[in-house]
């Protein structure tokens, strides 16, 4: 998306009750995650923005405990997944990011949903500029045609959007847009709902 407004995109976020920060590099959003998250533990949903931004590892480093299921063994991958929904604070992005301030997801297991909506009482989803639309339909379409087929392929999925690039809308085991979900505001047991948005590229 071109021209982005992001003081309407951060007044939309506020009145939704989202707190909501712009930073014009990772860098500097991860510093502000690190800062916000402090000493406490830390779920981490699928995420290809928090792979790349390297958070998982400064957060190691800093001594938090860490769940996440990507760094786990694949034995013990669901186990990773639970912890996370226990931890203080839960880190992800988000597919899409309206900039009337809502935020769009698919997932295929449905911990990111979990985590975002009835998980840890804090959330930290870091969204770069290219998930920034105008409304739900072009966040769907986004979803659809950029992150999930990419995603299927990054997985070894056997689906029909892994092999042409485009949704289907399949029925198969192997299916991953298995949750859609909207986050208008967020929930009552979320106290603290942070935003922060990077003015550059990250993730799916």
């Amino acid at each position: 998306m071109e021209n982005i407004d992001y003081e309407g995109l951060v007044k939309a976020l506020k009145a939704r009750r989202f707190l909501p920060e712009v930073f014009d590099t990772a860098a500097e959003a991860k510093a502000a995650a690190l800062e916000i998250i402090g000493t406490k533990s830390v779920g981490i949903g699928g995420s290809a923005t928090v792979r790349d931004m390297g958070l998982a590892e400064a957060l190691q480093a800093n001594g938090n405990e860490v769940y996440w299921h990507w760094l786990a063994a694949k034995e013990a991958k669901q186990a990773a997944r639970d912890k996370a929904l226990g931890a203080d604070v839960y880190m992800c992005s988000s597919n899409a990011l309206t900039t009337d301030g809502r935020l769009v997801n698919i997932d295929g297991t449905g911990n990111r949903a979990a985590g975002l909506i009835y998980g840890p009482h804090e959330v930290v989803v870091i969204v770069g500029q290219n998930k920034i639309v105008t409304g739900l339909d072009e966040a769907m379409d986004r979803i659809k045609r950029d992150a999930c087929p990419t995603n299927a392929r990054r997985l070894g999925l056997d689906t029909p959007c892994a092999r042409t690039g485009q949704c289907h809308d399949c029925r198969t085991a192997a299916r991953m847009c298995n949750v859609t979900f909207i986050l208008e505001a967020p929930t009552r047991p979320v106290k603290a709902f942070h935003v922060l948005i990077v003015k550059e590229d990250l993730g799916l």
